[in-house]
């Protein structure tokens, strides 16, 4: 999951090998597209969804991904985030990481973060929001490797601690 033309199905076509079409153009990609990958000697299913800036859906794309992720209450969410635009993706991720689903973070496009000088400390971020956090390009394939290793280590993330180490109510 994540919002509109940050990689989304780039990542995808990494993990599975796929050929799904990529567009910037709204309403091209309104329905879901699965492929596989093999994960510790298992065939398991990935679903590309549309993209969409939050669990509140406003347009008939949104809708579909939301209800890909209610159908799939049991699964892994991969959570592609442009890094240029860390804040704006983060909103759709820490409303994923509230409704307690299992959730890894791919911040892609790091090489465009790089070239703009924008600095992100994964570390600290990981530790802010208990969950893993890879820097990708997906385009070039970097990271992808490390992205499915740390797949395992998605977890439902405890939201208290969360708030917690983000400085927030206890």
């Amino acid at each position: 999951m994540g919002d509109p033309n940050v990689g989304k199905s780039v990542v995808f076509n990494r993990l599975t090998g796929a050929k799904v079409m990529e567009s910037n153009y709204p309403g091209t990609t309104v329905d879901y597209t699965r492929g596989y990958m093999r994960l510790d000697g298992k065939d398991v299913e990935i679903i590309d969804v549309p993209g969409t800036f939050s669990l509140e859906p406003k347009d008939k794309a949104e809708e579909v991904a939301v209800k890909m992720l209610r159908e799939n209450r049991d699964s892994i969410i991969i959570c592609v985030i442009d890094s240029t635009k860390l804040e704006r993706g983060l909103y759709l991720a820490l409303e994923i990481i509230e409704e307690g689903y299992p959730i890894i973070i791919a911040l892609n496009m790091w090489d465009i973060a790089k070239d703009k000088s924008i600095q992100i400390d994964v570390k600290k971020l990981e530790k802010v929001l208990g969950v893993p956090v890879v820097p990708t390009i997906a385009v070039s394939g970097e990271g992808i490797k490390e992205l499915v290793s740390r797949i395992k280590e998605a977890s439902p993330p405890d939201i208290k601690r969360v708030v917690e180490r983000a400085g927030g109510v206890k």
